[in-house]
């Protein structure tokens, strides 16, 4: 039998088959927390609630979403060009990096307005380097890029570890972290911005990075669909023997995608060094860069379905640690459990329900004709 992916409409491949798999994930969910002892109905409300039943809960989903919206772009962005970018941890630690360095070098001389922008500068920058690196390497030495990506991250590690027990740790501090910003480093939380429109809003770790992130996805879509660029990249990802037939240059596209790729994944330092930290440490990126492959899975490599996917994921985050406090012998493994289901149905079994809806479609234009005949 075949294992090659069904033929869809677009709209059911990007938007139906994604919310049957999700819809099997919690099933199968459902079933396993039934099975250890729990009610699957009152553990699926009280994950709602406490993603989505208050300000507060709100907001924490909304800033979990913003790291992962950046780091399903990168994914889904290297993987238009036929590359699978899997170092978005190290891309982030690289990028927090960068804007903590301009941070700590010029906090104490530059205004909040002339700061920040060059804070995300720089997280995109050094992001972006970090990852073209790889992308050089495969397009001109022939290295794997999943090889390569995935040990840029422990580098990355590494070498934010030796910074911040070295060159950057703040005198006096046993903990391994630089000093703290000064106000002008401060990404200014949307329950400021609110409070100056008159609006009553919890304080949250959710800060202005969350329009950079919906801006970051609006740009994408506009140049993989909408520029001759990203009509080249797609070509190359998609058949690249054919792209080079017609004048693209494979290389140097390879290298152009990883870097912005990498720009992408850099800007969770934004979200988290400028916005919520304050200060450089060692643990910030948190696995987001891992979560956002199956965030691009599950949102099928399209930004509008990366945002609704990172929104899922912010929700698991804050619902699950909802639920670990109000529900006794429930832990967040058990989120983890359902995380890893949606990513298996998202991924590995994301075409099992595919040749029965093509069946379903091909029924249905069969009946079309029927009735116009």
């Amino acid at each position: 039998m075949s294992s090659s992916p069904v033929d869809l409409p677009r709209w059911m491949d990007v938007a139906l088959l994604p919310a049957i798999n999700l819809a099997f994930a919690l099933l199968v969910a459902g079933i396993v927390v039934t099975v250890v002892g729990f009610q699957p109905g009152q553990v699926l409300g009280l994950l709602i609630q406490g993603a989505f039943g208050s300000k507060a809960g709100l907001s924490y989903t909304l800033y979990y979403a913003t790291t992962f919206v950046f780091t399903g772009l990168a994914v889904s962005l290297a993987f238009h060009g036929g590359l699978f970018n899997i170092g978005g941890e190290g891309q982030a630690i690289v990028g927090g990096l960068g804007a903590g360095l301009v941070a700590l070098a010029l906090d104490q001389h530059l205004s909040a307005w002339l700061l920040l922008p060059l804070m995300v500068l720089a997280a995109a920058l050094f992001g972006a380097v970090w990852a073209a690196v790889p992308g050089a390497l495969q397009a001109w030495r022939g290295s794997h890029i999943v090889i390569t990506t995935i040990m840029f991250n422990f580098i990355a590690a590494a070498l934010l570890g030796y910074l911040l027990v070295g060159p950057l740790k703040e005198p006096g501090n046993m903990t391994p972290e630089s000093r703290g910003f000064g106000p002008a480093a401060h990404m200014p939380g949307v329950h400021e911005l609110l409070a100056r429109l008159g609006i009553e809003w919890p304080r949250t770790p959710l800060n202005l990075t969350v329009f950079i992130a919906l801006a970051a996805a609006v740009l994408v879509w506009l140049v993989l669909w909408r520029s001759r660029g990203g009509y080249a990249l797609r070509a190359v990802g998609f058949a690249p023997d054919a792209a080079l037939y017609a004048g693209i240059r494979p290389r140097r596209l390879t290298v152009v995608a990883m870097a912005a790729s990498g720009a992408l994944a850099g800007l969770v330092g934004v979200n988290e060094i400028a916005g919520v930290h304050g200060r450089l440490l060692s643990d910030f990126v948190a696995g987001a860069g891992f979560a956002g492959i199956a965030v691009s899975l599950i949102g099928r490599n399209h930004p509008l379905g990366i945002v609704l996917a990172a929104v899922l994921f912010g929700a698991l985050y804050q619902g699950g640690a909802e639920l670990a406090f109000e529900i006794n012998g429930f832990s967040r493994d058990m989120v983890f459990m359902m995380q890893g289901l949606i990513v298996l149905f998202a991924g590995a079994m994301a075409q099992v329900a595919a040749p029965a809806l093509q069946r379903v479609v091909v029924w249905t234009h069969a009946l079309g004709d029927a009735r116009d005949g």
